[in-house]
This record gives C-alpha cells, structure tokens and sequence, in this order.
C-alpha cells in the first residue's frame, strides 16, 4: 500500500484495498492506519532533511535502508510539507472512526476506501 500511496498509483491502491477487504483479519484497519502513519511520519522527516544529508545519513535519520530512499524521493514529490499535514488529520479521522467513534454503521472496506480516496486527492 505504502508504495502505491508513494507513487499515487490510484488502480494499485484500489486493487490492494480489495485485497485487505477480502482478508480483514490479516489486515485490520488500525494496523493499516499505523502503518500509513508511520510511513508518511518518515516521509514528512524525509522533506525535511532531503538535500542536507547524504543517502547514508538519510538512511538513518528517517529509519530505512538506503534501497528505499527512492521511494521516499517520489513520495515527496507527490506530497507537499502541507498536504502531509492534512494527511495527519486523516490518519486520526480514521483511525477514531475505525474504533467506533464518530461512525456507527460504516464498515472497515469504505473507511479504508475514504481514507485513500483523500490521501491520494
């Protein structure tokens, strides 16, 4: 998901929610969250580091083997400081929902749907 998210690669991610749908108990929706969120923590540090740090250093500085800074290269180039910041908001509109609160008959596929759909817009 992570990587589709990165490139914006909407069929990807529609394709993978599909799959979480269909195997809910291998990917509940507050382990996605979490993962979406520490995903994007590391890209928002990614931004404000990039250009001041070599690969090594970077590698480091945001937790990730050096094979996957070119993923993070893209992802900030399809993710501004701000709309990060907003994507923050998401992840904790969801991950509230997720747990019932603010969302009384909402299943688990359409707020993952939701979520997605405004990450990627």
């Amino acid at each position: 998901m992570q990587n589709a998210l990165a490139e914006k690669n909407i069929l990807k991610a529609n394709k993978i929610i599909y799959h979480f749908s269909k195997n809910k108990k291998n990917h509940p929706l507050p382990v996605t969250i979490s993962s979406l969120y520490g995903f994007f923590t590391k890209l928002m540090k990614y931004h404000f580091f990039k250009g001041k740090l070599s690969d090594p250093e970077m590698s480091k500085k945001i937790s990730v083997h050096t094979f996957f800074l070119k993923q993070y290269n893209v992802a900030s180039s399809n993710y501004s400081k701000n709309k990060l910041a907003r994507i923050f908001s998401y992840l904790r509109e969801y991950d509230l929902k997720s747990k019932g609160l603010g969302n009384a008959s909402v299943s688990d596929e359409e707020l993952l749907r939701e979520m997605i759909f405004k990450i990627l817009h």
